[in-house]
């Protein structure tokens, strides 16, 4: 116990923090992560979310600390700075989504599908506070139909967050056509009590260069990420999570297939 407490920085940590997690947790945590500070934020991430020990250790390898709020976004420009600072830190790059399988060839609308039977994992992926409303969202406009991808809603933010599915190479035209949805979500769903509309554009690959150029003069808050199917360690099955249908997401994890 005495060596447990030395591997931390603080005592006070150790009581206030760390004893929130079970003691597997800690162990990982000890294990995987030498730097004090850098295992504290993973403790807190554990307390957040809900991590189990399996999904800790998921985070761990694929450097969620990284990945967060790694996306290129427009936020501080078009957001006040406290809901900027919140949603940069809700978003990351890339999304890991090792439960599509060989998505090499994938099209955007099998990649949708592959993520709506997986929503759990989606949900997972996509982290605290995303609520799944709807896919294949109709826009009327004038004498044409739209589609949006996916339509979630955040709810730390109170906002509406429209993600694009894009099996290429971004392009600077899926930065006007996300814009477009996103004005219709504003004109056309949101409350009186609900915040500006946020779109995240998942892309196969991107130029940093371009999405910049891409984001200059946008006046919706956008981010633009990468999204994979392979990491060099697999999402693991028996997974746990502060999803509020979590004992749906643990039967489905139970009985699916080591990815």
């Amino acid at each position: 116990m005495r060596k447990f407490a030395e591997s931390w920085a603080n005592i006070e940590i150790v009581q206030r923090t760390v004893a929130q997690i079970p003691w597997r947790s800690n162990i990982t945590l000890l294990d995987k992560i030498k730097e004090p500070e850098l295992r504290l934020w993973y403790a807190k991430k554990t307390i957040e979310n809900g991590f189990g020990k399996d999904m800790l250790v998921f985070q761990i390898e694929s450097k969620l600390h990284i990945r967060q709020g790694n996306a290129i976004t427009n936020f501080k420009e078009t957001m006040p700075p406290i809901d900027s600072d919140l949603a940069t830190q809700s978003f990351k790059d890339p999304y890991i989504f090792n439960f599509l399988g060989n998505a090499s060839h994938i099209k955007e609308r099998e990649l949708e599908q592959k993520l709506i039977d997986h929503i759990q994992k989606f949900l997972l992926e996509l982290g605290q506070g995303f609520a799944f409303v709807g896919r294949q969202v109709h826009l009327e406009l004038g004498d044409s139909d739209f589609y949006l991808d996916l339509l979630f809603y955040h709810i730390k933010l109170k906002c509406y967050v429209v993600i694009e599915l894009k099996t290429g190479k971004l392009e600077p035209g899926h930065i006007s056509q996300l814009n477009m949805y996103m004005n219709v979500v504003n004109d056309a769903l949101c409350g009186k009590d609900d915040n500006k509309t946020i779109g995240l554009l998942l892309v196969k690959e991107k130029d940093k260069i371009v999405a910049e150029y891409s984001l200059a003069g946008i006046n919706n808050p956008i981010g633009i990420s990468n999204w994979k199917n392979k990491n060099k360690k697999s999402l693991p099955d028996n997974l746990k999570s502060s999803l509020p249908s979590i004992e749906e997401i643990e039967n489905e994890f139970d009985n699916d297939e080591e990815l």
